[in-house]
């Protein structure tokens, strides 16, 4: 009797904990439930087109719960929530850079940077003080120099080589299509005066001499890059480390690498496995002229191993049909109006042609580099060749033009009709910061009136996502959104088109919704809705109320990847009671 009454309560015991079980376990599945992180007292941007602001923000696990009122969502605070106050601060989804060359800039990280330098006596100081705190680099290499620094807006070796002449030097420009090499780096590479320029590039020589000048256009850069020391696998992933706590300085949860391969996915995919790819990566992969079937099939096997994830994949490609302004290497509808040149294209229309409709008919994403107005032609042409000819993709069309830095206003509405996304950079180059002196002066007074085209494109009915090109710009989006609503302020303003300026709402959306729609992403992230990735960035102030020129004053406090904090400036988060 004494063991029957035992069993029966300890069947009784168990059938408690079951039910106990299942009314915590249905309490967790609906709103009212504990969660796991709450972010009260914030001015909530949710991103989701309504034009609506919130309070504070639940999420439970990796996903977001609720959006609402401080009063409806404290009532979810339990026993182990985090809560984090924000002061009145700015709460957006995690921005998401549409345009990076990430293991590129976590490689620059350590490296020379000449951004900050305006003269050439102030990059010679920079290149001197960086070779002396370097004594046994092989190779000294930097980035950022820029046009306005030089008389005739070029570099020469001698420049270099009278600050370092007894080791290679080489220094890619802000406009990231142009190299400056001194004498070693050039002998390294074997660039003499005999030597030919590259399909699509330019080695600068001296009109007198026939020597080159040290200065290396598009493709030309490719004779000085192949000889440079390769990074092993642990300098590469060291290098994704620094670029992923990079981006959670800056609030970025997602990042589109324009500059992907094969080896950089296996390099992700590492990080994945020690669950330290704290960062959403879109790897995008990059194709030269004369790609065919062949080479595509080799691009498939890498669909195949990182199809559609939201933490790794790939699904798209990038090609460059032209070059940059300031080098009057982008391509242009008529000349520039201080060289009498229109700059160059890569691919003819056939070519073009021929290469988009193969890759669309396979059901890649399209991304095509054209900076100048003849270039953006091209490109629409192409594709909108691929949407009449080509049945359409399982997953639908996104293709999209990057930079389109001019584009003629006959253009715009193609991009709407094509269904193209204009991906832009709002800060690469110096045209936010002396557009008189380079970018605004090789296209002249008209051309820039129309410049930098974000407000048109909108108003075509375009689809608008923005990035850095970092390491080329900053990979702030702060800076980068300042630039949008501003169109560069005060003289760059006036010179590029100041009528371009963004609404903050619109500029933040491209960060956002925008640069996850334009990776097939929308349904996971980009929006801060019930069910989304708990991806969020907190500001210091609400960027709503300040001033258009004062933006970029606000400073990132908490960035929040995947439901985790993964960044806090202070260190230490500020719990609400």
């Amino acid at each position: 009797m004494a063991s029957r009454l035992t069993a029966l309560i300890v069947v009784g015991i168990v059938a408690v904990t079951l039910v106990a079980g299942l009314i915590v376990g249905a309490q967790r599945d609906d709103d009212s439930g504990p969660v796991d992180l709450l972010i009260v007292n914030g001015r909530v941007y949710p991103a989701d087109g309504s034009g609506t602001f919130a309070d504070a923000v639940a999420i439970r696990a990796n996903q977001v719960l609720r959006v609402g009122s401080n009063r409806e969502l404290k009532r979810l605070r339990g026993i182990g929530t985090t809560v984090i106050d924000a002061h009145g601060g700015a709460v957006l989804p995690g921005f998401n850079d549409s345009h990076a060359h990430f293991l590129a800039g976590g490689l620059a990280s350590g490296s020379l940077d000449l951004r900050s330098a305006t003269t050439l006596e102030e990059i010679e100081q920079a290149v001197r003080a960086y070779s002396e705190r370097h004594p046994s680099d092989e190779w000294i290499l930097g980035r950022g120099w820029r046009f306005r620094a030089f008389p005739d807006g070029l570099p020469t070796r001698q420049q270099l080589d009278a600050v370092v002449p007894d080791r290679p030097v080489y220094v890619v420009a802000e406009d990231g299509h142009t190299g400056w090499a001194n004498s070693r780096a050039l002998a390294e590479a074997g660039i003499t005066r005999r030597t030919q320029n590259p399909p699509h590039g330019s080695i600068v020589k001296d009109p007198r001499s026939g020597e080159p000048t040290g200065a290396l256009k598009d493709s030309a850069r490719s004779l000085i890059e192949r000889v440079l020391p390769k990074p092993t696998d642990d300098e590469a992933l060291d290098a994704l480390r620094s670029a992923i706590a990079e981006a959670h300085r800056h609030g970025i949860t997602s990042v589109q690498d324009v500059d992907g391969t094969a080896d950089e996915f296996d390099w992700y995919d590492e990080l994945r496995q020690e669950d330290a790819l704290k960062v959403r990566i879109y790897g995008i992969l990059g194709i030269q002229p004369g790609f065919g079937g062949t080479a595509v099939d080799r691009l498939d096997e890498v669909l195949k191993r990182f199809s559609d994830d939201p933490l790794l994949k790939a699904g798209a490609v990038r090609l460059e049909v032209d070059g940059s302004i300031e080098s009057h290497t982008a391509a242009m509808l008529a000349p520039y109006a201080n060289k009498r040149t229109t700059g160059h294209l890569v691919f003819t229309l056939d070519q073009l042609r021929r290469l988009v409709a193969l890759l669309d008919r396979r059901g890649w994403q399209i991304l095509i580099d054209a900076t100048g107005d003849a270039a953006a032609r091209l490109s629409l042409d192409a594709l909108e060749d691929a949407v009449t000819t080509n049945p359409t993709p399982a997953r639908g069309r996104r293709h999209r033009v990057e930079r389109l830095e001019a584009i003629d206003p006959v253009d715009l509405s193609r991009l709407r009709a094509s269904g193209t996304i204009a991906s832009l950079q709002p800060f690469r180059s110096d045209v936010t910061a002396d557009p008189l002196q380079v970018w605004a002066a090789n296209v002249g007074a008209e051309r820039a009136s129309r410049g930098w085209p974000w407000r048109s494109i909108g108003e075509a009915g375009g689809r608008l996502a923005f990035g850095s090109d970092w390491p080329a710009g900053s990979l702030d989006p702060l800076v980068g959104l300042q630039v949008a609503i501003t169109h560069g302020g005060g003289q760059a303003g006036e010179a590029s088109g100041h009528g371009q300026a963004l609404p903050l709402i619109t500029a933040l959306d491209a960060y956002t919704r925008g640069a996850a729609y334009a990776s097939f992403d929308e349904q996971r992230k980009g929006t801060l809705a019930r069910g989304m990735l708990a991806d969020l960035v907190i500001l210091s102030a609400d960027i709503f109320s300040l001033p258009p020129e004062r933006l970029s004053d606000a400073r990132v406090e908490t960035t929040i990847f995947d439901g985790r904090v993964v960044y806090s400036r202070n260190r230490t988060l500020t719990i609400a009671h």
